[in-house]
């Protein structure tokens, strides 16, 4: 006997995909919740095929996270977005409402705040953010409520400086943007948000300061990075990219399922537990 068909459906676009935990995320909070009828996947989509693959979702879908690279290019694709996401310019979920429009919503924002609070970071007198992407907006978009003072965003192009300029304006937070070859500079900071890709910061390992503040390296693969192990190594203070992505996934979940709140608890354990390699 074939298995019965979800009821309801949701899932992890991006491209590369195959590494996501956004499905052991999901998956185990419907178990949390007694879902039984939910279905979460995971599927390669390029900026190529996302809309024809939004365009071929039944009615039994509920909704999408996001990730590279299609954050930004999915805001043309949607019916409305929070104001949060016309903001940063970047959409990491989508929910589709009963009347079949596409909303857009970013729950990188209040996962990064949420986080930081989590781990007692309420408040800081500046911050470092190193990288220029959606999730650096997002970063920035997070910083508006906890740093009482200036930002300074290291980047690697005219272009995204001009971007992040623009975008401390519109948070009215005071963003400096420094070039990428002057990062090292930036660690000092008493928070440093490193919302590149993975690689990219390995060489600042070796710049990190005796006494550290307390450093969010966004990714959470390969894990932990050589800045995050240097850091650690110094005494400092250190999220990673699990802790934005349990976050951001619990208001997916409640969003996207309407149960509030979300099952945080199960969720991060089933994380830990995929990355520890208990789960394929």
């Amino acid at each position: 006997m074939s298995p019965r068909p979800a009821a309801h459906r949701a899932a992890v676009l991006g491209s590369p995909i195959a590494h996501s935990l956004s499905p052991v995320l999901h998956r185990a909070g419907y178990a949390a919740r007694g879902l039984d009828d939910w279905d979460y996947g995971r599927f390669e989509v390029d900026e190529a095929g996302l809309a024809d693959f939004l365009g071929g979702l039944g009615p039994e879908w509920a909704g999408l996270s996001l990730t590279m690279p299609l954050k930004r290019a999915v805001i043309p694709l949607l019916d409305e977005l929070t104001p949060t996401a016309t903001t940063v310019e970047a959409v990491n979920t989508v929910v589709f409402t009963p009347d079949g429009r596409r909303a857009g919503h970013n729950t990188d924002v209040p996962g990064l705040v949420a986080a930081l609070r989590e781990r007692g970071v309420t408040r800081v007198e500046h911050a470092t953010v190193l990288g220029a992407g959606a999730t650096a907006s997002s970063a920035l978009a997070a910083l508006a409520e906890v740093c009482s003072g200036d930002v300074t965003a290291y980047v690697r192009s005219p272009e995204r400086a001009a971007e992040m300029r623009a975008l401390g304006a519109r948070l009215g937070l005071p963003v400096a943007v420094a070039d990428w070859a002057e990062a090292h500079r930036g660690l000092t900071a008493p928070l440093v948000i490193a919302t590149t890709p993975a690689g990219t910061a390995d060489a600042l390992a070796e710049a990190v300061p005796a006494a550290p503040g307390t450093l969010f390296d966004v990714l959470y693969e390969p894990w932990p990075t050589p800045l995050a192990v240097s850091w650690s190594a110094r005494g400092g203070h250190v999220l990673g990219g699990l802790d934005l992505l349990v976050h951001q996934a619990v208001l997916q979940f409640e969003l996207m399922t309407g149960e509030t709140p979300g099952p945080l608890k199960e969720m991060r354990a089933a994380g830990e537990t995929a990355l520890d390699g208990e789960v394929p």
